[in-house]
């Protein structure tokens, strides 16, 4: 048998109103309201904001002995990823192909 997707769906259950739905759902509104975001405490940043007087906490750890330098992408891969040494250097799989 043949069914048509794009008919509208309509069975008995469909003829409550949309009061009576508002009234099944919780209002997600009420309640206090959080002011300040968790994730952005320090408001929000406009692009193109001055950032020059932020200080930035990075590690940078030297090559693992597991680790080559893609001479054609410079990206840092597994030797796993490797596929040949060229004479400019090692070129991992992605580059190769």
């Amino acid at each position: 048998m043949a069914t048509d997707y794009d008919a509208p769906r309509k069975t008995e259950d469909d003829s409550e109103s949309i009061e009576a739905l508002k009234e099944r759902v919780p209002d997600k509104m009420s309640g206090s309201v959080d002011v300040e975001d968790a994730d952005n405490p320090s408001g929000f940043e406009l692009p193109g904001a001055d950032l020059s007087d932020l200080e930035l906490d990075v590690v940078v750890l030297p090559p693992q002995e597991d680790e080559f330098t893609c001479m054609n992408c410079f990206l840092v891969k597994h030797r796993s990823q490797l596929d040949h040494e060229g004479g400019d250097g090692p070129i991992c799989r992605e580059c190769a192909a």
